[in-house]
């Protein structure tokens, strides 16, 4: 069984089921004491942003702040892509409290140990 939870997230507003599978998958994986990398990479890198999480609304799904807020509360790691965050004008002065930015060189380091376990949505 993996004892890490590394998870990719590729869409944001423009696929937003898929985009709420990805931080609910986070959410219960922190909840149930896996530790969990949440990567943020396209439009969802607008999440690690302060209220832009509050913006995004799909009906029968937890809201998206508050999956963040367990995901950081938890422990999990938030990461936005270092060229998504460039392509969108974004520094790590702009992210919310705990988020940082990375490159895929961090990324792969993360996922590839045996213990570790890859989702992308």
């Amino acid at each position: 069984m993996a004892k890490k939870l590394v998870i990719k997230v590729t869409a944001g507003a423009d696929a937003p089921e898929r985009c709420s599978q990805a931080f609910t998958v986070a959410a219960v994986a922190v909840a149930s004491g896996v530790e969990v990398s949440l990567w943020l990479t396209g439009e969802s890198v607008w999440f690690a942003l302060p209220g832009r999480a509050a913006e995004f609304e799909l009906p029968h799904a937890a809201p998206l702040p508050e999956l963040i807020d367990g995901i950081r509360a938890g422990g999990g790691a938030i990461t936005v892509c270092t060229q998504c965050a460039a392509r969108r004008d974004i520094e790590q002065k702009d992210l919310i409290d705990g988020a940082g930015i990375a490159g895929a060189q961090v990324f792969v380091s993360e996922i590839m140990p045996d213990d570790v376990q890859a989702l992308v949505y």
